[in-house]
């Protein structure tokens, strides 16, 4: 059954509590995204008034479906906004009690990673910080990391490793093995901490492994098009070990880094940690008429790890499982008619 908890011991709230959070006005950058436009649903169904910024108000792939949403008539207000452009996002977070920030570019093939990952993710992160460090009634920033921030410092992955909040991908160990979208993500990051020290802004952040589950949008984003690469006649799987959490529990995580005044620093999100070859098994006993590669792409050994749950459990989070993560993107899927 599908059931995400989201009040822990600290955020049991009294009715005039909830009420005053109904009151609230966030901004959710980069709200046409996969994890944004779930954050959007989740925010507008808890009540909040929610000022979201896209990159083009005038491309309905970024708009139809939020303004699709229930509540969107009488609670969202969009805004169009762009990462390299200074203070395009002061319109957005003025007047704002909370910032999610989760515009960022995910891809991972580039053959210019500066301009096209490196310079949106950081130059986009101050930029969006830089507006909320002129807005007094902002109390917190929760901004979407990502654990390729955390995972790349160059040890050793084996069994025995729980990586966890402490670790920090390494700048030069990602450029040398050409991880430019972990580096994207790893100096984003590295340099909204070092801003909001600085400025004395609250920020929490939300690091998620591969990120599973239906898509509200109605382009294929990077993660559901490793499972879809899988069912699409693909005649290898990569010899690839990814955590995978499911993008309610992620969106409902942003939430709740949000509401608990006890929040800090970074939390973790991995229900599984899995080899491609264990994707296509669940795959196949999910859906046994598929046609799903049977060999890997190379003959390199398999990389296994754990990803620690402990901090972000204390949210009260109770995970949807990896199998209905599957299901999930796979139905949505079809009923987008992307298979």
């Amino acid at each position: 059954m599908h059931r995400t908890c989201i009040k822990s011991k600290h955020t049991i709230m009294s009715k005039q509590e909830e009420e005053e959070k109904k009151k609230m006005v966030v901004c959710v950058t980069g709200a046409s995204g996969y994890i944004a436009s779930w954050l959007v649903k989740l925010l507008l169904h808890r009540g909040y008034t929610v000022k979201a910024t896209v990159r083009d108000l005038s491309d309905p792939k970024k708009t139809e479906h939020l303004l699709a949403l229930d509540g969107a008539k009488e609670r969202l207000h969009l805004f169009e906004a762009d990462l390299l452009k200074d203070g395009s996002f002061d319109d957005a977070v003025k007047g704002c009690d909370g910032v999610f920030h989760c515009a960022s570019p995910f891809f991972i093939h580039t053959d210019n990673p500066q301009e096209d990952l490196i310079d949106p993710a950081v130059k986009g992160t101050l930029n969006v910080l830089s507006s909320c460090s002129k807005v007094k009634s902002i109390k917190r920033v929760v901004l979407t990391s990502s654990v390729a921030a955390v995972l790349y410092n160059g040890s050793p992955l084996t069994p025995e490793v729980v990586v966890d909040e402490s670790w920090f991908s390494d700048h030069e160990f990602c450029k040398e093995t050409k991880l430019w979208y972990p580096l994207s993500k790893t100096l984003a990051e590295d340099a909204a901490w070092k801003f909001v020290k600085e400025k004395a802004i609250d920020m929490v952040t939300i690091n998620p492994a591969m990120v599973i589950g239906p898509l509200l949008q109605p382009t294929l984003n990077t993660s559901s098009r490793a499972i879809f690469s899988l069912i699409n006649a693909a005649s290898t799987y990569s010899n690839i070990t990814v955590g995978c959490v499911h993008v309610k529990d992620v969106a409902n995580a942003h939430i709740l880094a949000f509401e608990n005044p006890y929040a800090s620093g970074r939390y973790c999100m991995a229900e599984s940690v899995v080899h491609f070859s264990e994707l296509v098994q669940i795959i196949h006993k999910l859906y046994p008429s598929f046609k799903l590669p049977d060999k890997c792409a190379d003959d390199g050994p398999i990389v296994k790890y754990q990803i620690s749950n402990e901090k972000v459990r204390s949210f009260g989070i109770d995970y949807i499982s990896l199998e209905d993560g599957i299901k999930d993107t796979i139905e949505s899927l079809k009923e987008k008619k992307f298979i």
